[in-house]
């Protein structure tokens, strides 16, 4: 595996305990970065941690990303701790409940709101003024296939991801003269912890939408994050990236 290069750039993660944000921390650790992964599950983190060949390399902060009060903490800790933060991966998120939109109750529905888009707003406001501050940065936000074409009974979830494709495109023009870069991976299903919390038929639906066939790998993922989180990705804001197996159509 190629690494791309992030020497002394500092990451952070959220939701880097598992899944596409475990294997986001370990690319990018491969890569020459230092992370800091935010996730509210501490212990799980640390379990991580402790079985990297370096884990010096990694701080965990343990993070409700729902408070604004305690993702601005973190990213005051991450940056005195680390000296800076250079990129930021929106990557915590829940499917929530396979239901009809009137189905579900508005705790239902609000659970994932918060979490799968007012969280990736709370660390944004938390990070920019950071990296504006060194004139770099790159913000790659975790959206998903169901942002663009809507999932049935997933109305939360494709209404939240939908959300942060519209968020990235205009944080991505305003600070498009800074030297920070936003841009968004639109994923169709991908093998995680996740797919625990929906249907087997829900996963069918969603598989037989992939001309692949297959669900997608987390450091498939990875990898495109890896390119979008580096200096070679000098020319592309507000960018939305497929990595669907064929699903999208534009």
């Amino acid at each position: 595996m190629n690494a791309i290069d992030l020497k002394d750039r500092v990451a952070v993660v959220t939701g880097g305990a598992r899944g596409i944000g475990k294997a986001i921390v370990q690319r990018f650790l491969d890569s020459g970065a230092r992370c800091s992964i935010w996730d509210k599950d501490e212990a799980a983190a640390r379990e991580f941690v402790s079985k990297l060949d370096d884990p010096s390399s990694v701080q965990v902060q343990p993070v409700d990303l729902t408070s604004t009060e305690s993702v601005a903490e973190a990213a005051n800790n991450t940056a005195a701790s680390m000296g800076k933060i250079d990129i930021a991966v929106n990557n915590a998120g829940i499917a929530g409940v396979s239901k009809k939109l009137w189905e579900c109750s508005w705790q239902e529905w609000r659970d994932v709101i918060e979490l799968d888009l007012m969280a990736v707003f709370y660390v944004c406001h938390a990070v920019v003024p950071h990296m504006m501050s060194h004139g770099y940065g790159r913000i790659i936000n975790i959206a998903s296939i169901a942002g663009k074409e809507g999932n049935p009974n997933a109305s939360h979830y494709s209404a939240a991801k939908s959300g942060v494709i519209g968020l990235t495109k205009s944080l991505g023009k305003e600070l498009a003269e800074t030297g920070v870069h936003v841009n968004c991976v639109t994923p169709a299903v991908i093998q995680t912890d996740i797919l625990r919390q929906v249907s087997q038929e829900h996963i069918d639906y969603m598989v037989s939408k992939i001309p692949m066939k297959r669900v997608g790998q987390p450091h498939e993922v990875a990898a495109l994050v890896s390119w979008l989180a580096s200096e070679d990705c000098s020319f592309s804001t507000g960018g939305v990236f497929d990595i669907s197996g064929g699903r999208a159509t534009y």
